[in-house]
């Protein structure tokens, strides 16, 4: 498919369709990404305060046969959000739409539009005595059309799922610039496809997001979250079976962190107060969130107990108020932003079946050594529901430039072994850009080729931010 630039004729044409400071030069912010791999490019940026609004923009796009980039909080790290090359596009950002348009405290529903900042929907859940389980390094800056174009994760999937299953209904605008109003409450509504589906994880291909329907959850009633060493992985896997057995789902969050990721935050930010004198090789973060009549506080300590009678740790500890949970919490969040720091090499995003992470673990290790043997990795995340951060960073004294050569052999050997370990390349960054190869690579034929035919079903032209997930068609 051959796409057109947005060129001043067209520029013309849309501005006088919108209000008249809808159009502006794109900013700088909006061209980049965090890791610094893309550079973007765009003819201006589309800034609408209503779905029609975005109908507008899209339609003329759809007409004209001109890109459309749709923009979040920018916080991506597969390149999504930014278009490097070819005919320049519209970028869409719904930075201006970014109301809570209701809150259903009694059914457990939160209408928002898709620029509200995570944080903000947290918060809105939060005033109206509920809770918004997402929860993210970036939720701060995110927005909420973004994590559910991507199918954020974040620490709570384990007890609530990732973005997609916490989105009942949606309101989004097709390709062709049609308003689909599908921002229903319902628990159950089987009739016929179900497209809130197909948007949520397309990474805006497919249509733009502009507001959802997301469920919420009581808030618990008490709390707990301690860090705890395991001796490896696998007696982080028996710890995590221990306390569910005790507490069902009131696991909230079960997090790996692997001695790197400590070593680094000491020398990134030093002024984080960590645990431990001595760093572990391994320890796990838990997070509990549990109901009246039950203690949180109290069920960790039973399960630091039974860990170190059955030899699974040694050292821990539980927080005694809110400022601790916070305090242990801080490690973890910060881990990305001390990687950043110090530069990976190459960084992976990758899930593997539960039970057969203990193997993988020191499998990617030996590989990565063999390959270089100055390469440190930095092996943390979401080990509840199998979600490694599997990362590659320079040796002492080097920087991520000293292993440029090195840096697609490295993501090959994880990414092969990934397959080998019957896993998966993206668990919760999605594809953008920066995976289309490896999607094609790793991907099964009969749902590469489901998903070609609904693009162009749906995006015949292919204006839906080209070059993300799929390569254009021909």
């Amino acid at each position: 498919m051959i796409l057109n630039a947005a060129d001043p004729a067209f520029l013309d044409m849309l501005a006088a369709r919108l209000p008249a400071d809808t159009l502006r030069p794109p900013d700088p912010r909006h061209l980049e990404e965090p890791r610094g791999r893309y550079q973007g490019q765009a003819a201006a940026i589309a800034l609408p305060r209503s779905v029609e609004e975005v109908a507008e923009v899209i339609k003329a796009a759809h007409q004209s046969r001109v890109g459309v980039v749709p923009y979040g909080g920018g916080t991506g790290l597969v390149g999504g959000q930014v278009m490097p090359e070819g005919p320049a596009p519209i970028l869409l950002s719904l930075e201006r739409m970014r109301a809570i348009r209701a809150v259903y405290a009694e059914e457990n529903v939160i209408l928002a539009e898709a620029g509200a900042v995570l944080a903000e929907v947290q918060a809105a859940a939060q005033a109206a005595g509920r809770l918004f389980p997402l929860s993210l390094a970036a939720e701060g800056s995110a927005r909420i059309g973004g994590n559910l174009s991507t199918n954020a994760g974040g620490v709570n999937v384990l007890r609530y799922g990732n973005a997609r299953d916490l989105c009942l209904g949606l309101e989004a605008v097709l390709p062709t610039g049609q308003i689909w109003n599908g921002l229903t409450r319902l628990r159950k509504d089987n009739t016929g496809y179900d497209l809130r589906n197909l948007l949520v994880g397309a990474e805006g291909t497919l249509g733009v997001i502009t507001a959802a329907a997301l469920k919420l959850s009581p808030i618990p009633a008490s709390p707990g979250t301690a860090i705890f060493t395991v001796t490896d992985p696998r007696a982080a896997i028996r710890l995590l079976a221990m306390a569910r057995d005790a507490v069902g789902e009131g696991v909230s969050a079960f997090e790996l962190i692997h001695r790197q990721g400590l070593e680094f935050l000491a020398e990134t930010l030093p002024e984080l107060r960590q645990p431990f004198a001595t760093r572990p090789e391994w320890c796990v973060l838990i997070d509990l969130g549990l109901g009246r009549g039950q203690n949180g506080e109290d069920a960790l300590a039973d399960l630091f107990a039974e860990a170190l009678e059955a030899g699974l740790s040694d050292d821990g500890v539980i927080a005694q108020s809110e400022a601790q949970r916070g305090a242990l919490w801080s490690l973890r969040e910060h881990i990305p932003e001390a990687n950043r720091r110090i530069g990976s090499v190459s960084s992976h995003d990758i899930s593997v079946p539960i039970s057969r992470i203990p193997d993988f673990i020191p499998a990617g290790r030996a590989a990565i050594a063999q390959l270089e043997p100055s390469l440190r990795i930095n092996c943390f995340g979401h080990l509840g529901d199998g979600n490694l951060h599997y990362n590659v960073f320079p040796g002492p004294g080097r920087t991520r430039a000293d292993y440029d050569p090195l840096r697609a052999q490295v993501k090959r050997i994880i990414h092969d072994l990934v397959a080998d370990y019957d896993g998966s390349i993206s668990a919760e960054h999605g594809i953008g850009r920066m995976k289309v190869d490896d999607l094609q690579r790793y991907g099964d034929p009969a749902k590469l080729a489901a998903m070609q035919a609904i693009k162009q079903a749906l995006d015949p032209h292919g204006i839906m931010n080209p070059g993300a997930v799929m390569a254009p068609l021909a």
